[in-house]
């Protein structure tokens, strides 16, 4: 009984399944708008193949794509480490702060 209450909790961890193919939308730059999908699942799973986002269906930078569009939802934030201006281009060096 405790090992069912486990999977339970930790089965929200893991990324729905989806059956859109990426490959039209990823490592071809801005291709895309969050309008074009008919679910939010669908553009997480975009941005889940690339999480350089050239498409910026996360423009806010919190991981979640298009989150206006309808169900089925994908919920878990894809983890971004980089700074991006705002065409969701890398910006490959920090911006610095002019000497006081």
């Amino acid at each position: 009984m405790i090992a069912a209450i486990t999977l339970t909790a930790c089965a929200g961890d893991e990324a729905p399944k989806h059956t859109i193919d990426v490959a039209p939308y990823v490592h071809k730059g801005h291709v895309v708008e969050c309008d074009a999908f008919k679910a939010q699942a669908d553009a997480q799973a975009v941005l889940r193949a690339d999480a350089l986002d050239p498409n910026g269906l996360d423009r806010d930078g919190d991981g979640i794509a298009c989150p206006n569009l309808p169900e089925p939802k994908d919920r878990k934030p894809v983890h971004r480490d980089f700074m991006t201006d705002v065409d969701g281009a890398p910006i490959i060096e920090p911006i610095k702060p002019p000497p006081p």
